[in-house]
């Protein structure tokens, strides 16, 4: 399931974020890679010790936990910190699978990745190139989304950054250890809570078929769910 989820930031609080990342000190994304990503690797990161890197994923943490969207899809139990990376021309990030357990920098605190997740920061004509391109089940994704916006995945996915060849594409990406393990499960509590909502707003919170979905959903959320 690839979720793309909108005005995760508005398009002024996306063009502010972009304007400190423009500024920003970049190191070489190698610095982070293992052995074998570091052959396919070609990018730039901020530090995840800055100030910079930690106040703004503090302002994608606030974010993401008023976003109902988000939290439907991938009811998360941990967040790993945002980090940021940079793709001038000429640099990619060949095809690769993200490692299954990440631990929180500067801690012990182990993440499952479960989920992944890209919010871009750079239009999408302000760059040519840069596609994030996931491969699934039903086939290959290319996903390039505005300003502010971000596009979830399952960490289990195949995917790469295609070279950019105009331009300069920021964003900030991170994993989530979801509440619910299984992709599949999880892909159904999503669409049943989505069809909640979707009831909900044709009928009223107290209508019987939304009454009694929504107790569906939480005994399945109950049986599910680890926290």
């Amino acid at each position: 399931m690839i979720i793309p989820i909108e005005s995760v930031f508005s398009k002024a609080e996306a063009a502010e974020i972009r304007s400190h990342l423009l500024q920003a000190q970049w190191q070489d994304g190698k610095t982070t890679a293992g052995n074998q990503a570091a052959n396919i690797k070609n990018n730039q990161q901020l530090a995840v010790d800055s100030d910079l890197a930690q106040q703004l994923g503090d302002c994608i943490l606030n974010a993401l936990a008023q976003h109902p969207l988000f939290i439907s899809a991938a009811l998360p139990l941990k967040i790993l910190p945002p980090m940021f990376n940079r793709y001038d021309v000429g640099e990619t990030y060949g095809f690769h699978v993200d490692n299954a357990i990440r631990i929180a920098p500067g801690t012990h605190t182990r993440i499952r990745t479960d989920l992944s997740a890209t919010i871009f920061f750079s239009e999408a004509d302000e760059y040519e190139g840069g596609e994030l391109e996931i491969e699934d089940s039903y086939g290959t994704h290319m996903v390039k989304l505005s300003a502010g916006d971000m596009i979830l995945y399952p960490s289990t996915c195949r995917h790469r950054v295609t070279p950019v060849t105009k331009g300069c594409r920021l964003a900030a990406f991170f994993w989530i250890q979801s509440m619910v393990r299984e992709h599949e499960q999880r892909e159904m509590l999503y669409d049943l809570d989505q069809s909640v909502q979707s009831l909900t707003m044709q009928h009223h919170h107290q209508h019987p078929d939304v009454v009694r979905l929504t107790a569906v959903y939480h005994r399945l959320i109950r049986q599910l769910a680890d926290t």
